[in-house]
């Protein structure tokens, strides 16, 4: 049953002068020209980030070796999960939420501002101040008898990027998509090769290397801070004392959150830690390279999550059920055309892919394959979890989110031991396509509506056939090297120019441009059902 949202009572719950309605109802054909737009600007900035991430995973890996990157990996690790912990879930309820609400100095939505960052901030200072008691201990087993310092300035940090990440979320919801795309996919990915490559040019350390990727976090946060004052009214004269009732009715969608936010954000890094565990820092620094492809060929659909959710909120909180099936079939399609040639390539080809960032790297081959083909799971059911939270369904998420945990961990305990970097990949893999299947199935039934069409399955149809020959021309002439990867890239290029010829591709490219400057494509129609 789709979750609905009413004001609070004694709440207008029509627009105001002087503010802006983000609930107005709109029909199915503007949220997918809606769609579009805000998609392909949240696939910009992810392309950029995917770049940037892989300078740095390269700088990472060239400048620390294995070893080194394990522990450094580890550090990104511990800050990344015990923030995504300490934000107890309220950054996907600032999303859920103030979609729903005014903004302007009239408005109600600053109201909850105070709601949702003031429990994870007091949780992210005490964890700072309990893990930096406990960081030597700690650091012995993950990073080494040298750790204490790196692990010391890591927990520190922790509300740091807290503050960043839910100021983040308000951005995504109150801004243009480009301002969240400037932060997010531009400032923090640009800025830490940066710096980190410049402290491996000094001839410094680790320490200095993970300050180095924590700065921009700080710079962030203060950017943020800037974008979201004026749109809520900070400082002008909006409200900012929250009623009884919106801590309630926050922190009740929030909080089942709390557990599968964390899971969602610490996937890959938990992995990291229990291999720099259980198998050493140089397994450890194998798998995190692995992982930074991995996660690089999810980017596309990271920015299609990240652009339309508050509009999956807006649909799926007025009960527009049928538009909310179309914007999620329309960016699936979208992510799988993106993402399945980037993870069939890195399946196929994973000695190349890994040979850039040495030769040590390449024994993650085997890890490498496993991921990839459970990663086209992943992307070929789509954002089948923003579906569940933006429809208040996050108790259901947590389910999905928990089953894949328990899954990769209890077979990273058995397997990483034996078998390193493959064990845990094995491991995660099969904990990515328990969460996603499960999740998929909750989702269908709690939309009620086709997640899947023709036109999505003769979409993967032709890309895994695309690809796949492609790359059979790679092996044939070169193997899996180099050489072979290079084939495989120019002979899928020229099939993708040739395709570009024929007049169907010609006119679903019109169409798509059509929609991203904002016009309706040909044969819309004004009245097209709204799918209650």
């Amino acid at each position: 049953m789709t979750a609905t949202t009413s004001p609070p009572a004694g709440e207008d719950p029509g627009p105001t002068p002087g503010t802006r309605d983000l609930s107005a109802t709109v029909d199915g054909a503007a949220e997918t020209r809606r769609s579009t737009r805000s998609g392909m600007a949240g696939l910009l900035g992810a392309a950029t980030s995917g770049l940037f991430g892989f300078v740095l995973a390269v700088v990472i890996t060239r400048g620390y070796g294995t070893t080194g990157a394990g522990a450094f990996f580890a550090a990104i690790g511990v800050v990344t999960v015990a923030a995504a912990i300490c934000t107890l879930g309220a950054e996907t309820g600032l999303i859920w939420a103030l979609p729903r609400r005014r903004t302007g100095v009239t408005g109600d939505a600053a109201r909850v501002l105070p709601v949702a960052l003031a429990p994870p901030l007091l949780v992210a200072v005490l964890v700072a101040v309990g893990g930096a008691v406990v960081a030597g201990p700690l650091a012995g087993r993950l990073l080494g008898p040298a750790g204490g310092p790196l692990l010391v300035v890591t927990f520190a940090a922790v509300p740091v990027v807290v503050a960043m990440n839910l100021l983040l979320a308000v951005v995504r919801c109150v801004r243009p998509m480009r301002s969240y795309v400037a932060v997010q996919f531009l400032l923090l990915p640009v800025a830490r090769p940066l710096l980190v490559g410049a402290a491996v040019l000094a001839g410094a350390g680790l320490l200095a290397g993970t300050t180095g990727w924590l700065v921009p976090a700080a710079v962030a946060l203060l950017v943020c801070l800037i974008l979201v004052a004026g749109p809520l009214g900070v400082g002008a004269g909006a409200q900012l004392r929250p009623r009884r009732d919106d801590w309630s009715t926050f922190w009740r969608f929030a909080l089942p959150r709390a557990a599968s936010a964390a899971i969602d954000a610490g996937s890959m890094w938990i992995g990291v830690l229990l291999t720099s565990a259980l198998a050493g820092p140089a397994d450890a620094g194998v798998f995190g390279a692995v992982g930074r492809y991995v996660l690089a060929g999810q980017l596309a659909m990271q920015g299609l999550r990240v652009a339309t959710a508050p509009q999956l909120s807006r649909l799926l909180g007025r009960g527009e059920r049928s538009a909310a099936a179309a914007v999620h079939r329309q960016l699936t399609s979208w992510g799988l055309v993106l993402s399945w040639p980037v993870y069939l390539l890195l399946a196929i080809f994973a000695p190349a892919f890994l040979a850039l960032f040495g030769p040590e790297f390449t024994s993650g081959a085997a890890a490498m394959t496993v991921l990839a083909l459970a990663m086209l799971v992943n992307t070929g059911v789509g954002n089948v979890q923003s579906l569940l939270l933006m429809g208040g369904r996050s108790g259901l998420h947590l389910a999905a989110a928990l089953a894949g945990l328990l899954v990769t961990v209890g077979g990273g305990f058995v397997l990483i031991p034996g078998h390193g970097a493959t064990g845990a990949a094995v491991a995660w893999a099969a904990g990515i396509v328990t969460e996603n299947l499960l999740a998929a199935t909750l989702a269908r039934l709690v939309v009620r509506q086709p997640l899947v069409d023709a036109r999505l399955a003769g979409a993967a149809a032709v890309t895994a056939a695309g690809v796949g020959l492609a790359a059979v021309a790679g092996l044939a002439v070169a193997g899996r090297g180099i050489t072979g990867l290079a084939l495989a890239v120019a002979t899928l290029a020229t099939v993708c120019v040739g395709l570009s010829t024929l007049p169907r591709v010609r006119r679903g490219i019109r169409v798509t441009i059509v929609q991203i400057r904002g016009g309706a494509p040909v044969g819309d129609s004004p009245g097209m059902s709204k799918g209650r």
